[in-house]
């Protein structure tokens, strides 16, 4: 499998921690210390499907490819527009597309788990092209009165077009249920013959010393496992790009395996944990930045919800864009970073 095309989109509307203090019993310099955020994108509506098909079409455009020509949809989200239809259906009536169309649930790791999806389909001899996107809106699922958890979260779409090729060398993807360390309960509807459950349905929870320990673990073996699997050592890859949740995390990771700051992007800063989305956009921000080269080995890794996690090592075959759209910051530290005990 090869990424023949690849896009993204944010919303318009920024929120700096400083409009948070206006509402929230924090500070930008807690937040900041404590996650390395300083802003994140918020979507003023029900705009998810846009986002997501803005993301597409600037994936499709960069392929030289419209709808008509995909075989399949995969999109990695927690949750759509709707309930029902999916995302990935609303996004096929909006670029033209006839094939399949299905969402696919695996929480901040559910890009690299729908590459993989998107991989076996090609390789089985299914599909040809394949639009694989990761577009979330967390910020809607977030509970604005629990200020240790609504500040990490923000909202976004990336998107590739896959190809038959020999691009990915090697995945992983692990799952370790454990549903106490961070969870978001589904509306319990109202029917008259079910019991209501004991705890009501209040936004994302999260054990974050846990999820801290098990992002942290599980990302290393996932790293070091396909990075084995890829006939190649970690420091030999040309990019690490670590799900965009909270800059110790990202910091510990890359300090233990030591790994060149200058090969480890991060946007967190400017975006949040924008959970499926998280590694398309940093990767197209590399991309559009002109600092993707042909032969160049990606390391990617994430985890989330459930728990899961999935990290894979691609093989870049794209040239860089015609028109380039620097952004210096992706490799600038954020201030006063506390390490995590």
């Amino acid at each position: 499998m090869n990424i023949l095309g690849i896009g993204s989109t944010l919303p318009e509307q920024t929120v700096t921690n400083r409009q948070l203090e206006e509402i929230l019993e924090t500070s930008d310099a807690w937040i900041r210390s404590r996650t390395g955020i300083a802003q994140r994108r918020v979507m003023k509506g029900s705009e998810l499907t846009n986002l997501a098909l803005s993301a597409a079409q600037k994936a499709l455009l960069d392929a030289g490819l419209n709808g008509a020509d995909l075989d399949m949809i995969l999109v990695a989200t927690t949750m759509g527009d709707y309930v029902f239809p999916s995302l990935s259906c609303l996004m096929q009536e909006g670029i033209g597309a006839l094939c399949p169309a299905m969402d696919l649930h695996a929480a901040c790791a559910g890009f690299i788990y729908a590459l993989e999806t998107a991989d076996s389909f090609i390789k089985a001899g299914k599909a040809k092209h394949i639009l694989v996107v990761g577009a979330e809106a967390i910020t809607r699922l977030a509970n604005w009165n629990d200020r240790t958890t609504c500040v990490l979260f923000g909202d976004g779409a990336g998107a590739v077009v896959v190809g038959a090729g020999e691009g990915l060398l090697a995945t992983r993807l692990t799952a370790r249920t454990d549903k106490d360390v961070l969870y978001m309960l589904a509306e319990p509807g109202n029917s008259p013959f079910t019991n209501q459950p004991d705890e009501a349905p209040a936004g994302v929870k999260m054990q974050g010393q846990e999820v801290f320990r098990f992002a942290v673990t599980q990302s290393i073996e996932d790293l070091t496992w396909v990075a084995d699997i890829a006939g190649k050592a970690l420091q030999e890859m040309d990019w690490v790009l670590l799900h965009q949740a909270n800059r110790r995390i990202i910091d510990a990771v890359r300090q233990r395996l030591k790994l060149d700051p200058a090969r480890v992007p991060g946007n967190i800063h400017r975006t949040g944990n924008t959970s499926a989305a998280s590694i398309p956009l940093l990767l197209d921000e590399l991309y559009r930045a002109g600092l993707l080269e042909p032969g160049q080995l990606i390391a990617m890794s994430a985890f989330g919800a459930g728990l899961v996690s999935g990290a894979c090592v691609l093989r870049w075959g794209k040239e860089p864009p015609d028109k380039l759209t620097p952004a210096e910051d992706l490799f600038s530290l954020p201030v006063n970073i506390t390490p995590e005990t």
